[in-house]
C-alpha cells in the first residue's frame, strides 16, 4: 500500500521482504534438487560402468537400433549432467549498478565499493527501500526461473537416458 503522498507504506516493504525471502528459499531448494539429481546421475553412471566392467558385453554388440538408443541415452545423461551443473552455476546481476540506483544484489555492493560510493549508495537505498527491494525481487526472480528451467531440462534428459539405456540393451 502507498500512503496518501504516494510514498510506499510499510505493507509494501513487508510484502517485498516476504517475497524476497520466499524467492531466496526457492533458489536454495532448486540448488538442493540439482544436488540430489546429480547424485542420482552419478549412481546411474556408476551402476552402468560397474555392469560393463564386469561383463563381456560391450555397446558395440548392439544392433543398429540398439546402438542408436544406447548412444542417445549416453548423450541424454551427458546433457542432464550439463543442465544440472548449470543449475548451481553462480548467476551475477543482469544489470550493473550505477550511482543513484539502489543496492539490490551483492555485485551492486561490490561495484559501489569499487567506485568509492558505498556509503552514498547505502544512504540512497535506505531512503528508498522499496526501490532496492523491487530490484532485488526482479533479480532473484530471474535467477529462480533460470534455475528451474535448467532443472527441468536436466530431469527430462535424465529420465530419457534412464529409459534409453536399458531399452537399448533389451533391443539388442
Amino acid at each position: 500500500m502507498t500512503s496518501g503522498d504516494g510514498a510506499p507504506g510499510p505493507t509494501d516493504v513487508e510484502a517485498a521482504e516476504r517475497l524476497l525471502g520466499d524467492l531466496r528459499a526457492e533458489i536454495a531448494r532448486a540448488d538442493g534438487k540439482a544436488a540430489v539429481l546429480v547424485a542420482a546421475l552419478g549412481m546411474t553412471a556408476g551402476i552402468i560402468t560397474g555392469l560393463l566392467a564386469n561383463s563381456a558385453w560391450a555397446p558395440g554388440d548392439l544392433s543398429a537400433v540398439g546402438s542408436l538408443a544406447w548412444w542417445t541415452g549416453i548423450l541424454a545423461l551427458a546433457l542432464a549432467l550439463f543442465a544440472l551443473l548449470m543449475t548451481v552455476l553462480p548467476r551475477y546481476g543482469g544489470t550493473a549498478w550505477a550511482p543513484g540506483r539502489p543496492l539490490a544484489y551483492f555485485s551492486d555492493i561490490q561495484r559501489a565499493a569499487r567506485l568509492g560510493r558505498l556509503a552514498t549508495a547505502l544512504d540512497d537505498t535506505a531512503r528508498a527501500p522499496v526501490s532496492g527491494l523491487l530490484a532485488a525481487l526482479t533479480e532473484t526472480s530471474r535467477i529462480a526461473t533460470v534455475k528451474h528451467q535448467w532443472i527441468r531440462t536436466g530431469l527430462i534428459a535424465f529420465c530419457c537416458g534412464a529409459v534409453l539405456l536399458p531399452g537399448a540393451v533389451l533391443a539388442g
